[in-house]
């Protein structure tokens, strides 16, 4: 049996974390930003309007990321009834949220200019649509139903549902005919978009994943203020 986690020292260790995350995020989103912005070329088809993909594709791929992480540890607090993991999911969904969010609105700032409209119920845009509502039922389940352990099951029990979301996102592209172009990024297949435009994208990707991670941090640390405020030092 795993031994309590005194959250002292937890929240120790978090709070100088997020000194050098904040610090890490500012140096890469600088030059995240000047590649993406300045040094990437233009695409030959689609012309400044492919910069777009810079905030686009980081968000999207961070989001559901960060939700397959959320469900592993729901799944994992309802089998070994670790509270630290619920903390956990609590702490990562906000950032997750905010950035499908941010997915879905330069996704369609990216279609008006490229397919004509704002919007189109592509299988994989609705598929980020539906992630999005999982997150927000995620976090409403922790709002409305604030009983401890059972808001815990109900939001849980939502991410595991929502994790069968995850492979659709995914394939949707390769499963259905869509809108949506398929994955240019692979990494069991030749990678077909450019080095030039590769470097700064995965600059980005590393910017956000800072970004969701000081988020995270920030959240966490939240949360065990309020663990100590109930006079708990221990998870």
């Amino acid at each position: 049996m795993l031994k309590k986690i005194n959250q002292g020292k937890i929240f120790s260790l978090t709070l100088k974390a997020q000194r050098i995350v904040m610090f890490l995020f500012v140096i890469v989103i600088s030059i995240g930003l000047l590649e993406a912005l300045v040094l990437s070329p233009e695409d030959y088809k689609q012309g400044d309007s492919v910069r777009i993909m810079y905030v686009h594709v980081p968000s999207a791929w961070i989001s559901v990321g960060i939700f397959s992480i959320l469900s592993l540890m729901s799944f994992g607090d309802l089998i070994f009834k670790i509270k630290n993991f619920s903390l956990i999911s609590k702490s990562l969904a906000p950032s997750g949220l905010l950035l499908s969010i941010i997915a879905l609105i330069t996704g369609s700032i990216w279609g008006k200019p490229t397919w004509g409209t704002w919007w189109a119920w592509d299988a994989r845009i609705t598929s980020m649509l539906i992630l999005t509502l999982f997150y927000i039922l995620y976090i409403l389940a922790w709002k409305i139903f604030y009983k401890g352990e059972f808001s815990n099951k109900i939001a849980s029990y939502i991410a595991i549902i929502g994790a069968i979301n995850i492979p659709v996102i995914k394939f949707s592209v390769e499963w259905w005919s869509t809108l949506h172009q398929k994955s240019s990024v692979k990494i069991l297949d030749e990678t077909t978009i450019h080095q030039d435009m590769l470097i700064p994208l995965f600059i980005m990707t590393a910017a956000f994943a800072l970004f969701s991670i000081l988020i995270f941090l920030m959240k966490y640390n939240t949360e065990l203020i309020k663990i100590k405020n109930k006079g708990l030092d221990r998870l």
